[in-house]
């Protein structure tokens, strides 16, 4: 018969269920106005959606609430702070990864951890599953494909209530990426508008604050960066969160190999991507970025871990940092 494991010891699975497997011209600028460095597709307006939707979903997405709520956030945070407007897309960003993803990011180990912790009680119904499959398929004279078929079905519904057992789905760690894209499409669109034009606040434009709102080698927000400092520092921020994920997995799978690559090739296309865009845009992204490799880093520390209530796991190391700089020498450094 079948066994689970359940509290301290194995206790007798039910029966197998046999049963079936079953565009717009661009107007021109007023007299005296600041004429746009930006490329044609970037200034297109974005001021008005015609009703019947001829604008585009673009225009359409750049009018939406959600986007008119990160443009009230932003200025919200401007006025309140009084900062500069490089000092406030900065505020911001921190503000939002720190109170919205960073908790989801944890809740998503805590979920992934306890989905680890799984796998040798997932692997014993395995072995006991496959053994009973087997002795069926020998009474019954099941062809191997019904046997294959009855192994996964059961497999599934076995696997699922172990996932409802301790409340881990492997779905609920994906509810970070639910939030955190549509947020950071949100935030870089309302920017988008600000650095066009399309919005204003107490009837100053706020693309002329941009013009004069940022530091250093990008003092106009709303113009590219010329010396593709930025869009090149992101590029590489987003390198370092791909390698420092790849260099934390040990036997990656196929489909975790090909995604690595994705995500290296998506890090580089987004150099020329962020040269191309205003520079409040490319701003905000690299801040996200720096934040989300600091939370990365952040999630390895055993005492923080421990403080989300992050359970333990066989891979955890009392020495993550140390092991994360040995195993970075060890492939970038080290090799000839």
């Amino acid at each position: 018969m079948l066994y689970r494991l359940a509290g301290s010891g194995l206790r007798r699975l039910p029966a197998l269920q046999l049963g079936a497997w079953g565009t717009q011209p661009v107007p021109a600028p007023a007299s005296g106005a600041k004429r746009s460095s930006l490329p044609l597709w970037a200034v297109g307006s974005v001021s008005a959606v015609s009703p019947g939707g001829a604008g585009g979903w673009y225009e359409a997405l750049a009018t939406s609430a959600p986007v008119e709520g990160a443009e009230e956030l932003l200025l919200g945070a401007h006025t309140a702070t009084g900062l500069p407007w490089w000092g406030s897309i900065l505020l911001t960003t921190v503000a939002l990864r720190g109170s919205i993803t960073l908790p989801l990011a944890a809740y998503q180990h805590y979920i992934l951890a306890k989905v680890e912790n799984l796998q040798p009680e997932i692997k014993n119904i395995a072995r006991h599953l496959n053994q009973e499959v087997a002795i069926c398929a020998n009474q019954l004279g099941w062809s191997k494909r019904v046997a294959r078929l009855t192994y996964l079905k059961n497999m599934r519904r076995l696997v699922s209530e172990l996932y409802v057992r301790d409340n881990c789905h492997p779905f609920k760690a994906t509810v970070l990426v639910w939030i955190q894209i549509p947020m950071w499409v949100f935030m870089s669109v309302a920017l988008r508008n600000f650095s066009t034009g399309a919005a204003h606040a107490e009837g100053f434009s706020v693309q002329e604050q941009l013009a004069t709102g940022g530091v250093l080698w990008f003092p106009d927000l709303t113009a590219l960066d010329s010396t593709w400092i930025l869009p090149v520092s992101l590029g590489v921020t987003n390198l370092l969160i791909v390698e420092i994920f790849a260099l934390q997995k040990i036997g990656m799978s196929r489909f975790q190999t090909y995604m690595t690559y994705f995500m290296r090739a998506v890090s580089v296309l987004m150099i020329p991507i962020a040269a191309t865009v205003p520079s409040s845009i490319v701003l905000y992204w690299l801040c996200s970025s720096l934040m989300g490799l600091s939370q990365n880093l952040l999630l390895r520390s055993p005492g923080f871990r421990q403080l989300c209530r992050i359970p333990l796991t066989k891979g955890d190391s009392d020495t993550p940092y140390k092991d994360l700089f040995a195993a970075f020498y060890s492939k970038f450094i080290s090799r000839k």
